[in-house]
């Protein structure tokens, strides 16, 4: 389990379902917030081998300090979609992600995220052994 490993790009294709989208089939722009939580998801599973539930269940809880997205054109229902993660910066207590959404090679959207490590009461805690080694080596 190579903290490094965080720093490689994760992609996740998936299908835009119906239940994501208003009424003109274009998905609602809170959806891809969802999206975003897929992609780092996937990324902590396929680079360090861990799953949210296991953070949880050793009493670290990563929690949004700052979302944003910023949308260059609508994805729509049935869209076959590819979402492009990566670590961009990460210390003792923060991950900070960044995020871009094609369908096929055109560029949908770009978001960012920042997640703090809390304990279970909130308070600002430092994260994993694993984030220590990756700052231990930066």
């Amino acid at each position: 389990m190579e903290p490094n490993s965080l720093l490689n790009e994760h992609s996740l294709e998936f299908r835009v379902r119906y239940q994501e989208t208003d009424q003109m089939g274009v998905v609602y722009h809170g959806n891809y917030f969802t999206y975003f939580e897929m992609g780092r998801t996937e990324l902590l599973r396929s680079a360090i081998g861990i799953s949210y539930r296991d953070l949880e269940a050793s009493e670290t809880f990563m929690v949004i300090a700052k979302a944003e997205c910023s949308y260059r054109k609508s994805a729509k229902y049935d869209d076959i979609l590819t979402l492009k993660t990566r670590v961009i910066r990460m210390t003792r207590f923060k991950i900070e992600h960044e995020y871009r959404l094609f369908r096929d090679q055109e560029l949908l959207a770009v978001g960012h995220t920042i997640l703090v490590t809390v304990d279970r009461s909130g308070k600002l805690t430092a994260g994993p052994s694993w984030m220590q080694k990756y700052n231990s080596t930066n």
